[in-house]
């Protein structure tokens, strides 16, 4: 070793031998300060995820209500207690309109009196979008029954 990287290394160990730790809060403060954002992004994104997917829900559910709202009227009016049936393709079809107008996904399904819709939704991130999360996806599922009312 040379002669001036053992008087580096003599001065080094002089200064850490007097207590001289310059410059060691500041690594603990800049990971503190990280750990904290971090947190913060979870608590602030989270609260979006969920929200988000309340929202998903009450565009699932109300997709299946209208959905279930495509009723045969000929075969109500003419039928008996048994006379509930639902249009499968036209009920299918406003079910997937309501959801489409809310910018969501979906897709939906009819079976007997049921209409059943599934949502997508993409929640965009405020603050862990700085660490290349961008959106969180949420998914709900809403089912109505088309029933017949009594007078």
């Amino acid at each position: 070793m040379n002669p001036r990287g053992r008087a580096y290394l003599a001065l080094v160990g002089a200064k850490l031998a007097a207590g001289d730790d310059r410059g060691q809060v500041t690594a603990f403060v800049v990971g503190a300060f990280a750990a904290l954002w971090l947190f913060a992004g979870i608590v602030v994104d989270g609260g979006l995820a969920l929200a988000g997917k309340a929202q998903a829900l009450d565009v699932a559910q109300e997709a299946a209500r209208t959905g279930a709202q495509q009723l045969d009227i000929s075969q109500l009016r003419h039928g008996g207690r048994e006379a509930v049936r639902l249009l499968r393709g036209e009920a299918e079809r406003a079910a997937l309109a309501h959801v489409a107008a809310t910018g969501d996904a979906g897709s939906a399904s009819v079976k007997g009196d049921e209409v059943t819709v599934h949502v997508t939704h993409h929640q965009r991130t405020q603050i862990l979008q700085l660490i290349g999360v961008h959106t969180i996806t949420v998914k709900a599922t809403g089912t109505a029954h088309a029933e017949r009312a009594t007078p």
